[in-house]
């Protein structure tokens, strides 16, 4: 199983858990989604943490699945946007909180989310473009300003979680072993509250926002397609499986 779920106290944890990455293939992202889905609904349930075990959050999709059939990238896709729908359109606040890598689909899962808390071991990084691919942007300008992101996504370059939080994304940087703790606490803060006023809060914070971030993911996930027909798209994901450099 990629991932664990359980509830207490009105508090709700998914908890990634597969090593060495905590990056999942197409039938994960969609059992992800369908938790935090289901999550949402219950009764006994007013905020959501998404955290991890192991080295890191979240590496975002299995390359290894792609690389073997570029067209898995169909049923990737959809795991992906049902997977950051399910946390942005959440009836439940969703806290996400952070350690050492947030790449590409974690990077998803960050940008969707209410709440971020991160150890000082996070960072933060878009590879997409590297690995023959596109997405994250939407996700990653809901964290950063417009040239932050660009940069990031045109070179490649991470940010660490003090820059991520001078930049305002992110709520408590803290060490790592306090990390679930502070989720926690956050967490407590809220399931203390009217589940109905906070669901009602949710839904009038989502209505407010600027744009839709669904349709502005549909849309980077279309140019994902078009990459694809590419082949330095192909030899983007083989020169990452084969741990060599790309020859474009």
């Amino acid at each position: 199983m990629a991932f664990t779920s359980s509830v207490e106290a009105g508090i709700a944890q998914l908890v990634f858990n597969k090593p060495p990455v905590n990056a999942f293939n197409s039938a994960e992202w969609a059992s992800i989604a369908a938790e935090i889905n289901a999550l949402g609904e219950r009764d006994d349930v007013t905020v959501i943490i998404v955290r991890a075990e192991g080295k890191g959050f979240c590496a975002g999709v299995d390359i290894k699945e792609l690389g073997a059939d570029p067209n898995m990238i169909v049923p990737v896709n959809k795991g992906n946007y049902d997977t950051f729908e399910a946390i942005h359109r959440n009836p439940k606040p969703v806290i996400v909180a952070l350690h050492g890598f947030v790449l590409g689909g974690g990077i998803g899962i960050a940008g969707a989310a209410d709440i971020i808390v991160a150890s000082e071991c996070a960072s933060f990084g878009v590879p997409e473009v590297d690995r023959g691919a596109m997405g994250g942007g939407a996700h990653l300008q809901r964290m950063f300003p417009v040239q932050k992101v660009r940069y990031m996504y045109f070179t490649g370059e991470f940010i660490d979680a003090q820059e991520a939080y001078r930049l305002g994304a992110v709520e408590r940087v803290v060490p790592k072993e306090q990390l679930v703790d502070t989720a926690l606490e956050i967490a407590a803060t809220i399931a203390q509250k009217s589940t109905i006023m906070i669901t009602l809060a949710k839904e009038a914070l989502n209505g407010i926002e600027d744009g839709n971030l669904e349709a502005k993911y549909r849309s980077e996930q279309g140019f994902t397609l078009e990459a694809y027909r590419h082949q330095d798209s192909q030899e983007a994901r083989d020169a990452f499986n084969q741990k060599r450099d790309a020859d474009f």
